[in-house]
């Protein structure tokens, strides 16, 4: 049965479980070994929709220490245009049913899994089997168990893993951070994040719980729950959450909007709704009368000031895209062998916290968040 799986293009896999569950209706680096500035890392991405097309191949435009050298794809017409414009290779080409002969390649260093929700964990896992490094698009997995298991196998290839977290590297959010996590006179630190678009519609396999695992709080709420712990400073005990269906003909077993308290043991609160029925892009954190806002603060290459505590306006040098620094941390990581930041760890806390946001909707009750099952 794993062998059929493993030859489905993307395209053949989204549309087989579609049909089955349709029924449920910055810096140089310096290395001692190499020089970057005379080597950049080779970068194939697997997977070419809207976000490969729209951010990720342009932003390998502007990276300095990686280059897109090779793509995966189960569409010969986007092979054509992807090779004439950005100069890719057919021997870099490969699809779904070659996958594994990237093990071959030497040209490529590093796997970017783009692909929908519930193929990250089998993708990246064959990738670092192939020994690649590898970065996986969020959320990492469809339950903490897949990200344990990713985990374990970057750990036995001795590959580093990436998640996509892009806003783990930005500039404004990385001040909030630092300014939200100092020390302050009040009693208590208030957080509200929500990120929401109006985007659902019929054979979007974002709202395949099959597929996606859950709608808007996996694709969106991963960006709420990280701002939550990073503005924090460190992680929820416990989340009481609540589900909303607002139009039962387009979500089956998921709801279209979420909302959902994270608890922290300090007093710390953080409100947060997410949806694929309305717009909404907000974080903005309190303690007393202070406060720090980014406003629109998750969406992709869209962030121009931080409102900081004064409530002036404080705006940040940055990349043109977000996931060039991303990259570009993740090739320095490699270069000189230290630590990713955004590292499988990192995804499989936020799925955990997941997880218990699906767990608090069914019992209808606050619940624990558990860490160290």
């Amino acid at each position: 049965m794993k062998k059929k799986t493993e030859s489905l293009s993307r395209r053949d896999a989204i549309k087989n479980i579609g049909l089955a569950s349709g029924s449920l209706a910055f810096m140089p680096f310096a290395s001692p070994l190499l020089n970057p500035k005379e080597k950049t890392l080779g970068v194939a991405l697997v997977g070419l929709g809207n976000y490969a097309t729209r951010q990720l191949g342009p932003a390998l435009l502007h990276t300095k220490f990686c280059t897109l050298k090779g793509i995966v794809t189960g569409t010969p017409e986007k092979e054509t245009k992807w090779q004439k414009e950005y100069g890719i290779l057919p021997k870099h080409t490969y699809n779904y049913e070659t996958f594994d002969k990237l093990a071959d390649d030497p040209a490529i260093d590093i796997v970017y899994i783009v692909l929908p929700n519930f193929m990250h964990k089998e993708y990246t896992i064959r990738a670092l089997k192939a020994g690649k490094h590898v970065i996986c698009e969020k959320p990492m997995g469809m339950n903490a168990q897949e990200c344990k298991e990713m985990i374990a196998a970057a750990k036995a290839a001795n590959k580093k893993l990436q998640i996509g977290y892009r806003l783990f590297y930005e500039p404004h959010h990385l001040k909030l951070k630092e300014e939200s996590n100092k020390p302050f006179k009040g009693r208590m630190k208030l957080i509200e994040a929500s990120l929401s678009f109006d985007m659902a519609r019929e054979g979007l396999w974002r709202i395949d719980k099959k597929m996606g695992g859950g709608g808007a709080i996996m694709d969106l709420g991963i960006y709420t729950i990280q701002a939550a712990r990073r503005a924090a400073g460190h992680n929820p005990v416990s989340v009481f959450a609540q589900g909303y269906v607002d139009d039962p003909k387009m979500y089956k077993d998921i709801y279209g909007t979420y909302a959902y308290q994270l608890r922290f043991n300090d007093n710390t609160v953080c409100n947060s709704t997410v949806s694929f029925s309305a717009y909404s892009d907000r974080f903005h954190v309190s303690r007393g009368n202070e406060y720090l806002e980014l406003q629109p603060a998750f969406a992709a290459n869209k962030i121009t000031a931080l409102t900081t505590w004064s409530e002036t306006k404080e705006t940040l040098e940055h990349d043109e895209f977000q996931q060039t620094t991303q990259m570009d941390a993740f090739a320095k990581n490699i270069f000189e062998n230290t630590p990713v930041i955004a590292s499988g760890e990192e995804g499989l806390i936020d799925m955990q916290i997941i997880d218990a946001i699906k767990r608090s909707i069914e019992l209808k009750k606050e619940v624990g968040i558990r860490y160290n099952e």
